[in-house]
């Protein structure tokens, strides 16, 4: 008796696949629900490119959402996970690779005083939330609308990422007493968040923030905006969690922190990291003051524990890629991200694409429709011409150049992204402003 033939096609994967997994994924953005169209499984990926089940070569500007930063299977990463495998998958004990990723972490964040790995960027800041409410002592928690810090119950209220694409309000199965304990606030309003310290300080127990939000699209935290949540919080008590799991170690060597925070002399109480730090590898973690981080077990009462947290596989691709994301990455990620804006942003024009080029260090996102604006809070990035990015997408994608599949994300490079690349995305992008021009709302 003959095996069945395996199935190849994208199509015919993602047939198989919504037969056994819901929608066919196992994270709703991949499923390609807001740009409409058959999702690209992928096979293999090589410095910028990234290849599909059929056969099909694509420019990477997803780069596995971040972690990517110095380019797809880096030969030092893989020969430090290789090195790693040979010695056994997991011991469910400590490894001499924990200490050495948490070093490198402090080296570049040196507001980081204790750190605590993790696997996953929700599992961070459900764990930044935990210790925030045991060391304070108090209840709510601050968030803004639009911002994505994981899907954990009390912060899905009003996020952004795979929830703003499907334009949905939460979760359900969220309780009304969870929500009840985060309060939302639009973002980029300090007045909002003074008068929310003024009637609940006494239990507001921390603050949370994207450093920079990238799941909304890219939006820019005004000039002072972060700093004045620090002397808030500092003044009530409460404490300020900065989430860089996307943009830790990706807009520079200390996340964007230290393209701000770091010069203007105000430090989170906590960040949560996540992405680049595991180079691929499903690693997050928690860090920032002594005092507070020593609340976690086993020195403090509030607990928190993962069998496979500090895994030797990927605390070695962890370390390798931070080793390797040197001052020349990310000089290289610096100027392409500069130069591919400024080419979109160029293209969009000639074609009569109204539009805003929504920056924050090396990352950025195009926000059709906003341009006397720009995005500055949910509002106005849930106002924009949404419906011109289906069909900007899909001419990207017939012509080779793979784009994250909303209009919500943030574009990525890295630094293997060399000339060749780059010409691949800027021959494709005429065709692409064009279609976005004659691109009509959805009835």
């Amino acid at each position: 008796m003959s095996s069945p033939v395996s199935p190849s096609s994208n199509e015919e994967l993602f047939d198989r696949a919504r037969a056994l997994m819901p929608g066919g994924v196992n994270s709703p953005v991949r499923a390609f629900g807001s740009v409409g169209g058959t999702p690209r499984f992928m096979v293999s990926a090589k410095g910028p490119y990234i290849t599909d089940s059929e056969g099909r070569e694509y420019v990477d500007l997803v780069c596995s959402w971040g972690p990517a930063l110095v380019g797809h299977s880096h030969p030092d990463v893989l020969a430090a996970v290789h090195a790693a495998v040979d010695n056994g998958l997991s011991f469910g004990a400590s490894t001499p690779a924990e200490a050495e990723l948490a070093q490198l972490v402090m080296d570049r964040v040196p507001a980081v005083k204790r750190l605590r790995m993790v696997s996953t960027g929700t599992e961070a800041t459900m764990t930044a939330i935990r210790l925030a409410r045991g060391y304070t002592g108090r209840n709510l928690v601050i968030k803004f609308a639009g911002c994505y810090h994981g899907h954990l119950d009390g912060l899905l209220a009003s996020a952004g990422s795979g929830l703003a694409t499907l334009a949905l309000p939460g979760s359900a199965g969220v309780t009304a007493a969870t929500a009840a304990e985060t309060l939302v606030l639009p973002y980029n309003d300090v007045a909002a968040v003074e008068k929310a310290f003024a009637e609940h300080g006494a239990d507001i127990a921390a603050v949370i923030t994207e450093a920079a939000p990238a799941n909304m699209g890219v939006v820019t935290p005004d000039e002072g905006f972060n700093a004045a949540l620090s002397r808030i919080t500092a003044a009530h008590g409460a404490l300020l969690i900065l989430d860089e799991v996307l943009t830790g170690f990706r807009t520079g060597p200390a996340g964007y922190w230290g393209l701000t925070g770091a010069q203007e002399g105000w430090t989170p109480d906590l960040f949560t990291f996540g992405k680049v730090i595991g180079g691929g590898m499903p690693v997050a973690a928690l860090g920032g003051r002594a005092d507070v981080m020593d609340y976690l077990a086993p020195l403090g009462p509030v607990y928190q524990a993962g069998t496979l947290s500090g895994n030797p596989i990927a605390m070695a691709a962890g370390v390798a890629t931070l080793k390797a994301a040197t001052a020349e990455v990310y000089a290289t990620v610096d100027a392409r991200s500069a130069e591919l804006s400024a080419a979109v942003s160029a293209e969009l024009d000639k074609a009569g694409v109204d539009h805003s080029i929504q920056r924050a260090g090396s990352l950025f996102s195009v926000a059709f429709g906003t341009s006397a604006t720009g995005v500055h809070n949910y509002e106005q990035a849930q106002a924009q011409e949404a419906f011109r990015y289906r069909p900007f997408f899909h001419s990207m994608l017939d012509s080779g150049v793979y784009l994250p599949p909303s209009v919500f994300e943030a574009w990525f490079l890295s630094g293997a992204h060399d000339d060749a690349a780059m010409n691949r995305i800027y021959e494709a992008l005429p065709a692409a402003a064009k279609a976005a021009a004659t691109a009509q709302p959805e009835q």
